[in-house]
């Protein structure tokens, strides 16, 4: 079931998202978040933009949101989302429903285009942009560094 995430989400939030902070180059943050700061993330990010969970059966398996693209004003039309899944829900569908989901809120809200960052490689999170029609638009090679090794990140952009 996607619904609209909640504070009370935040825990499980941070326990999913903080496996991929610890293990791998997904995401540049490098320590570990805490329940309360994902809380504050979540009631920012919800202020203006939609965050969606993936529950399943009480559970949050996934989730994601959007936030502003950049912050002049001529860039309101224009969001980054971002998408994370538990490891034991790969391959589930979970990321599709949710980002299809997150796609749709989207285009009740005047946006117009939607970024997609990626740290690369990361053949599924290519695939699952792909899929929902994104295109590449940019690469950067080497602009971040984490677990020893430079990261290279693509943008993916779809026009609603």
């Amino acid at each position: 079931m996607i619904r609209a995430c909640r504070a009370n989400d935040a825990a499980a939030i941070a326990e999913i998202y903080n496996h991929y902070v610890r293990e791998t180059v997904v995401t540049f943050e490098e320590a570990p978040v805490a329940a309360a700061e994902m809380a504050q993330r979540i009631a920012d990010v919800s202020a203006r933009y939609p965050w969606h969970v993936s529950d399943d059966g009480g559970t949050v398996v996934g989730w994601a949101y959007a936030t502003p693209w950049k912050a002049r004003s001529a860039y309101r039309f224009s969001v980054e989302t971002t998408i994370y899944v538990a490891a034991s829900h790969h391959g589930r569908g979970v990321g599709g429903a949710l980002y299809r989901a997150l796609i749709d809120d989207l285009r009740t809200r005047n946006v117009h285009s939607v970024v997609g960052g990626i740290a690369l490689p990361n053949a599924a999170s290519v695939a699952l942009h792909e899929k929902l029609g994104f295109r590449k638009v940019a690469h950067f090679a080497e602009v971040g560094r984490k677990l020893d090794r430079w990261v290279d990140v693509g943008y993916w952009q779809l026009i609603l």
